[in-house]
């Protein structure tokens, strides 16, 4: 019994155990991990930045001055279809950027892998941790991304109209904005990892051990 308790405890690592190892991991391939979430971060700042654009413009247009209507009427013709395909595009360059990063780390961590899968790691176990650290570069990406396309927006309305913009400031539809750009950043950064996460997982031990990179 005391035998089988202690391979269930080799097999079974907790997810604080592999959070400290995404943490590492993070910091020892630092510089990709930045261009990674660097990816992330503009694709977020972009969609934020729309957006924002669509939600301020569209609450101006409706309860605006006269004056602004008619100059915010001329700019906005064609310019939201342009806009979709701009940020449809540049999410899918971050998803195709994320799997194609993990794609190398898995390539470079194989003997890390075979070791972990040696000393009794699960799949399961394999797994989590890529998706961990793809979620962190994620989330971190994203909060940058928001928070940069966001006031990017608003400055830019505020230094066009002036202060006016605060009195048709629609703060409730903005946040729920930020919070649906956060979600979808998260969201793409660990779709992003399922292929290389579920290689990572499939690499038998002994293969991996010997690989050289």
């Amino acid at each position: 019994m005391a035998e089988e308790k202690k391979i269930q405890r080799q097999v079974v690592l907790s997810h604080k155990d592999a959070f400290k190892i995404s943490l590492r991991n993070i910091r020892i391939r630092f510089g990709r991990s930045i261009i990674v979430t660097a990816s992330i971060g503009l694709g977020i700042a972009f969609l934020a930045s729309v957006l924002t654009d669509n939600i301020i413009s569209n609450n101006l247009l409706k309860n605006g001055p006269e004056q602004i209507k008619l100059i915010m009427q001329t700019a906005e013709e064609g310019s939201h279809s342009r806009q979709i395909w701009l940020v449809t595009l540049s999410l899918i360059v971050c998803v195709v950027g994320i799997t194609n990063s993990m794609l190398m780390s898995v390539t470079e961590r194989c003997k890390e892998v075979g070791t972990m899968k040696c000393l009794g790691a699960l799949n399961r176990f394999i797994i989590e941790l890529f998706m961990l650290e793809s979620f962190l570069q994620g989330i971190i990406g994203s909060v940058a991304g928001v928070l940069v396309g966001m006031f990017a927006i608003i400055i830019l309305y505020l230094v066009k109209y002036g202060g006016i913009v605060f009195h048709f400031f629609p703060i409730l539809s903005l946040l729920k904005c930020s919070f649906f750009a956060l979600v979808l950043g998260t969201l793409i950064s660990v779709v992003g990892a399922v292929y290389p996460a579920y290689l990572s997982s499939k690499m038998e031990p002994a293969e991996a051990i010997r690989k050289e990179v």
